[in-house]
């Protein structure tokens, strides 16, 4: 994948009124921090950003901050991205420095895709249970997002941490056993269950109750051929 270069500007004010601003000029006002090393405020265009965060690794690009002769190249992930809670605008981005032959630890975006076709049949319902997956692995392999096919999926059986394949080089800590996604029957279907269970037990007391008048009606009749053959 090709290198993702994003030009970043340093020696930005900061303060709410700086930060509009830089906002009003196209620009987002960003950090830069890591292990060992000092926190620089800087600023980025929004759409050489929106660039850099479109590609199939999404959020979690590996990404190169220019900084000039100043501080020349750093590489860095996305650490937390902050969203205008109605226009979804950027409003303020934090970049971690990293080593790439290091490991970093990042949640990823889990995904589903497919059709639950059992649990449709049944009238249920699929839940996420799990919107994003913590793992650790290399910045150029961490994945823009994690894919779970829901196909096989069937009511009372979730889909686990464990059933998830995750890339070669990433792996999580998270217990194995966790669900991700879960399927569970609707009120509706769960009340037309008890519905028929009442009705298949009404109808086989019935069915008893027939054959036990037919036993009845037999017996008083050998009883009165006996008494009739006396």
């Amino acid at each position: 994948m090709a290198e993702i270069v994003l030009t970043a500007q340093t020696g930005r004010s900061t303060g709410s009124s700086a930060s509009r601003r830089l906002r009003a000029e196209g620009k987002v006002p960003a950090v830069l921090y890591g292990p060992g090393v000092d926190t620089v405020p800087v600023s980025v265009d929004w759409r050489d950003l929106r660039a850099a965060l479109t590609t199939d690794k999404g959020v979690n690009a590996l990404i190169t901050l220019d900084l000039g002769s100043a501080g020349g190249r750093r590489q860095a992930i996305v650490k937390e991205l902050q969203r205008h809670p109605v226009r979804r605008d950027v409003l303020h981005i934090d970049f971690f420095e990293v080593d790439p032959d290091k490991d970093v630890v990042t949640d990823v975006v889990v995904a589903l895709e497919g059709e639950a076709t059992a649990v449709m049949a049944e009238q249920g319902v699929v839940e996420q249970v799990m919107n994003t997956l913590t793992v650790t692995g290399k910045p150029d392999r961490i994945p823009g997002h994690i894919t779970v096919d829901i196909a096989d999926l069937e009511v009372g059986t979730p889909i686990t941490v464990g059933d998830i394949e995750l890339p070669e080089g990433v792996t999580t800590d998270v217990d194995p056993e966790e669900p991700v996604v879960t399927a569970q029957l609707t009120s509706a279907a769960m009340l037309a269950d008890v519905e028929a269970a009442e009705a298949e037990a009404e109808a086989a007391s019935e069915a008893s109750s027939d054959e036990g008048e037919g036993e009845s009606a037999s017996a008083e009749g050998e009883a009165e051929g006996g008494e009739s053959g006396e």
